[in-house]
């Protein structure tokens, strides 16, 4: 008997800390994985091509046929090439995870991140239209909340006041994957992340940033009085998440919903650097600084909906994910 494929899936960003671990896990589930990704030098390139890497391992492990995860070297802004790729393979859905991050950087250069996020996003869209994917999961961001005074942050809250252009190309592509479902019949979930954390963490977000900094006895960028909040998610959390709404997006006609994935538990600055300390066994130097613009005080999800419609159901304790992201960090750090 031949391998039976559940489906095709296309992931763009899936090199990336998210993506790769998506890419394991649709393997895992018996799909077909083609990960688009321009392995660009946002943050140091090979991380990315040792996360390739550890999926290609992954496979050889567990007897996964190779020719069940292809990768393809390009830019969503190219729409030839994404043409090119989606003219050679039938594709049954796309998880469009490819994105410039950061709320810092974006504002520094908006740009750029007009030109990926929203001009990529589209392309995507333009991609489900031509090709006829009926399919669409959105990587949204609790950004788009921006400084909401009404918390737990609820998918019917009002997002039309982002406070950094990163936050508002994320609200721009959930406007555009809306737009795209009405015009084409597709079924979309866009999925707000609330701060994501585990093995394979970028290295400029902070808890990787600071682990790296505490046990090299550098100083910690501290921005404030360390009061301000996130809701800190364990990565194999969110790719739960993001499973069930690829399972959700395929099982019925002209849907469109928009998703938090977060943990609906807010853990302070001041907790999440207290926690490296006690898991390292490190003390932290503090560098005190202003807030920074475009920072928020706190995030915190409302996830109700999602554990009603996808059965979305977080479970990692904080400290125990701290663990797990430390023994990840020290067998990997150079």
């Amino acid at each position: 008997m031949g391998v039976i494929i559940l489906s095709t899936i296309v992931v763009t960003g899936g090199a990336g800390f998210i993506g790769s671990h998506l890419c394991e896990a649709l393997l895992r589930r018996g799909d077909k994985v083609i990960n688009i990704d321009n392995f660009n030098d946002f943050y140091d390139p090979q991380i990315k091509k040792d996360n390739v890497k550890e999926t290609i391992e992954y496979i050889k492990k567990n007897n996964i046929a190779p020719s069940m995860y292809i990768v393809k070297e390009g830019d969503i802004r190219d729409l030839e090439f994404l043409r090119s790729v989606f003219e050679e393979h039938a594709v049954d859905a796309i998880v469009h995870l490819a994105a410039y991050a950061g709320v810092r950087p974006s504002i520094q250069n908006p740009v750029l991140y007009t030109s990926v996020n929203i001009n990529g996003t589209v392309n995507m869209l333009e991609i489900c239209k031509e090709f006829s994917i009926k399919n669409f999961v959105f990587a949204s961001s609790s950004s788009v909340y921006g400084n909401n005074k009404k918390v737990p942050f609820s998918e019917d809250d009002i997002v039309d006041y982002p406070i950094s252009p990163y936050a508002a190309t994320k609200k721009a592509g959930e406007l555009m994957c809306h737009t795209y479902h009405t015009l084409y019949d597709i079924n979309v979930a866009c999925l707000r992340f609330f701060t994501v954390y585990g093995p394979r963490q970028r290295p400029d977000l902070a808890i990787h940033k600071f682990t790296r900094l505490i046990t090299e006895g550098k100083s910690i960028p501290y921005y404030g009085d360390g009061t301000t909040e996130r809701d800190y998610t364990y990565i194999d959390d969110i790719i739960d998440g993001i499973t069930k709404a690829i399972s959700w997006a395929g099982e019925g006609n002209g849907k469109f919903e928009v998703f938090n994935l977060g943990e609906s538990n807010t853990i302070s600055l001041s907790r999440m650097v207290k926690t490296i300390q006690e898991t390292t066994g490190k003390k932290a130097n503090l560098d005190r600084l202003p807030m920074q613009p475009g920072d928020v005080d706190r995030t915190n999800a409302d996830i109700t909906k999602a554990k009603q419609i996808l059965g979305y159901n977080p479970t990692m304790d904080f400290e125990e994910g701290i663990k797990k992201f430390a023994n990840w960090f020290y067998k990997n750090k150079t």
